[in-house]
């Protein structure tokens, strides 16, 4: 298991990153929109989504990603930054207010509808996280998915080899508070490691803190509808990892985050082109 796990993870962390340097920003905003269908789709598997009502979803997130892409182009370019501030919004609402007293009430809502567009507007907050952020700065985007990345890696050897409390034993019982403390300890020498090199002032640390009890919530949130729905991974896609919302549950509600603050104080003069 560990070693296709190790394996998965090269190939896919070396492709992302020659996209991610290389790939033109069409490119790269149709390799993520691809991506992103797949969460979909697992997405739609999760809430228990017939054959129908699932090719009518992923054909919904298709044309409003394909929307976003080419509507710069044409008469309706102004309605472009005001969708995407909105789909921003809904997420931001929903991962700072919503989540954290779903998490705790451990509540399931069996409305397909609802469940559906919530799983819309997460997965493309996803995406545009995925393509803002880049558009910004390659190596900004990089910045955030290695601190997730460490964070996740850090919190499954120091739970492994330290874990004694649970952290959420209701929802996923192998994640422990000493993985999270972890995670914390290795993004602030990864945050040390930034301010030395790139001379960035130290409040960057409390920031990549913020990014880790993110991604830790959004772990935590996939992990209690993979429980509700009775699975143990969103699919069988990747070998050793599971599904794609298996790898990217961190990175949902950390990246549109992240893109939704940098771009806060510019609400009046807003510029995301995807």
């Amino acid at each position: 298991m560990l070693r296709a796990r190790v394996t998965t993870s090269f190939f896919l962390v070396a492709f992302f990153l020659v996209a991610l340097i290389f790939a033109p920003s069409w490119l790269w905003s149709l390799i993520c929109l691809a991506a992103t269908l797949i969460g979909v789709w697992e997405w739609c598997n999760l809430i228990n989504l017939n054959k129908i009502q699932m090719r009518w979803t992923v054909a919904s997130a298709s044309i409003i990603g394909l929307l976003l892409i080419f509507i710069t182009d044409t008469q309706f370019a102004h309605l472009h930054d005001s969708l995407i501030l909105g789909i921003l919004s809904a997420a931001a609402i929903f991962w700072v207010f919503v989540a954290p007293l779903w998490l705790i009430t451990r509540i399931k809502i069996n409305r397909s509808f609802i469940m559906t567009i919530l799983g819309l507007v997460l997965l493309l907050s996803l995406w545009i996280g995925l393509i803002g952020l880049q558009q910004i700065s390659p190596w900004l985007l990089l910045s955030i998915l290695a601190t997730v990345w460490i964070a996740d890696i850090a919190a499954y050897f120091s739970g492994k080899r330290f874990g004694k409390h649970k952290l959420a034993i209701e929802i996923s019982p192998g994640k422990t508070w000493e993985g999270v403390a972890g995670a914390l300890v290795a993004v602030t020498f990864y945050g040390l490691l930034l301010c030395h090199f790139k001379h960035y002032q130290l409040w960057v640390i409390i920031g990549l803190w913020a990014i880790v009890v993110l991604s830790i919530i959004g772990d935590l949130f996939e992990s209690l509808l993979k429980r509700q729905a009775g699975i143990k991974d969103s699919s069988q896609l990747l070998p050793g990892h599971g599904g794609v919302l298996d790898r990217i549950d961190g990175l949902i509600p950390s990246l549109p985050l992240v893109l939704f603050f940098i771009y806060l104080p510019l609400f009046s003069n807003i510029q995301l082109h995807v």
